[in-house]
Formats: C-alpha cells, sequence, structure tokens
C-alpha cells in the first residue's frame, strides 16, 4: 500500500519563512535553511519552499536561499514562486530543486504546463492552486491569494492536469491558517476531478485533523501544513506513528 506523504511548507519572504491566516497577516517564523534541516531530520516525507511575494513583485524567486536550502535537505524538494517560463524551471532545478510548483504562472500562460511536462516530464510539474469560494464557487486565485481570476477552480485543475501537470497541490484560502480541519469538500471534488496525486493543504490544526483526512478521502495522497510544525504543535515522529495506529500508511 502507497504511504501517505506528510510535507511541511516553508512560506519565504525576503528571505525568512512566514506564516498568517487566510493568505493575510504574514508574521515571521525562522530562518528557511534552519527549518529545512529540521524537518528533512525529522521524517517528513518532503518539503515545499515557496516565493511567497515573487509572482507578485514580478520578480525571480531568491535563488541564493533556495540553493543553501536544498544543500541541507535529503528528501524531494518542490520550489514555486515567480515561475513563468522555462527558464525559470530551469533555473530552480539548477538550484536542487525536484519538482517545480506552478501557480500564477500557469494562469498567466496555460502553455508553461505543457512545455515543462514534455521537457522534464509530468512529475517535474505540480501545479499549484489557490483556490476559495465565491458566491459558493470554487474561484481559482492568483498571484498569493490576491487575485480572484474568475476561472472555476475544478476545470482549471482538470485542465492543466491533461495538459501534463502530474500532481496538484489544493491550498484552501479559506480554510489557510484556520486550524480547523483540512477542506474535505473542495479535496473530494479535486479528487474526483482527476486521477494524480492530490495535495491537501490548508486547515491542519491537530493530529485528529490528518488521519481524517485520509480516512475521508483515501483517494488524498499528502497532507501539507506550515503553523502546525513550525511552531512545535504538532511533532511529525508523533502524527506518523498515530496515523500508523489509525490505519493509516506512513513511512517511519
Amino acid at each position: 500500500m502507497i504511504t501517505k506523504r506528510i510535507i511541511p511548507c516553508l512560506d519565504v519572504k525576503d528571505g525568512r519563512v512566514v506564516k498568517g491566516t487566510n493568505f493575510k497577516g504574514l508574521g515571521d517564523v525562522a530562518s528557511p535553511v534552519e527549518l529545512a534541516q529540521l524537518y528533512s531530520s525529522s521524517g517528513a516525507d518532503e518539503l515545499v519552499f515557496y516565493d511567497i511575494t515573487a509572482s507578485a513583485e514580478g520578480r525571480n524567486l531568491f535563488t541564493d536561499i533556495l540553493t543553501e536550502t536544498a544543500k541541507k535537505v535529503f528528501i524531494p524538494l518542490t520550489v514555486g514562486g515567480g515561475i513563468r517560463t522555462l527558464a525559470d524551471f530551469d533555473r530552480v532545478l539548477h538550484c536542487g530543486a525536484d519538482k517545480v510548483s506552478v501557480n500564477s504562472g500557469a494562469i498567466a500562460d496555460p502553455s508553461i504546463v505543457e512545455k515543462a511536462a514534455r521537457r522534464y516530464g509530468d512529475q517535474c510539474v505540480v501545479l499549484s492552486a489557490d483556490i476559495a469560494r465565491v458566491d459558493g464557487v470554487f474561484r481559482v486565485f492568483a498571484k498569493g491569494g490576491r487575485e480572484n481570476t474568475g476561472m472555476e477552480a475544478i476545470e482549471w485543475i482538470r485542465r492543466c492536469v491533461g495538459m501534463g501537470a502530474g500532481e496538484v497541490v489544493v491550498n484552501s484560502i479559506d480554510t489557510d491558517g484556520v486550524k480547523g480541519g483540512f477542506d474535505l469538500e473542495m479535496l473530494a471534488a479535486v479528487c474526483d476531478a482527476v486521477k494524480v496525486p492530490v495535495i491537501a493543504s490548508g486547515g491542519a490544526g491537530k493530529v485528529e485533523d490528518f488521519i481524517n483526512l485520509f480516512k475521508t478521502l483515501p483517494g488524498v495522497d499528502a497532507g501539507l501544513a506550515a503553523s502546525v510544525f513550525h511552531f512545535g504543535e504538532i511533532a511529525i515522529p508523533d502524527l506518523k506513528r498515530a496515523m500508523r495506529e489509525a490505519g493509516i500508511p506512513a513511512r517511519i
């Protein structure tokens, strides 16, 4: 049976890991290099590194910090933020990334998904979708959750997977940082729409939230979280033991 992955997320702004609620009110947490080392050694299955203001500021991702982080990590590393061209893919892969996450760049030019999948393989291309309910409809947001694109989210995800995205990170803006549990309704809709790995992001507050996620939606491949790991509210070894005890396959 395929193990369920636990993935800490480093949201990086001005070279520091930050965290907020509903994508707002960002506060300083720590050095991305130090946190990456900690997670790599404490049982995380993968790590995600987002330069969260690169797209909004129209600049390239901070490669120096990424390179230093990648040197300290011995688990798969997914990197996103300001990815707009194949040259951006090349740059972050050469810095040590294993997979590249596209969000606003794909919204601006959807062909980047297909071009990247052709050059690097589907497994390298991760679609990150920031989604919120607007009048009861799942809508895609761009530029770190700042801009409503008006696009219906499930159809957008289905389209990108059809072009070659090999994995989907579903970022629920509605539950981000609230710690009331993952957005099961949103995730169920995505799992029903695509057959690639789906990563749940936004809403984890306690160990039981992960167990409920995997028990309720067996199609979800991984749980991604930030603050509960950053502030020591959940220790990854404890989480994985609890998952095993609940009958959920986990790598320990």
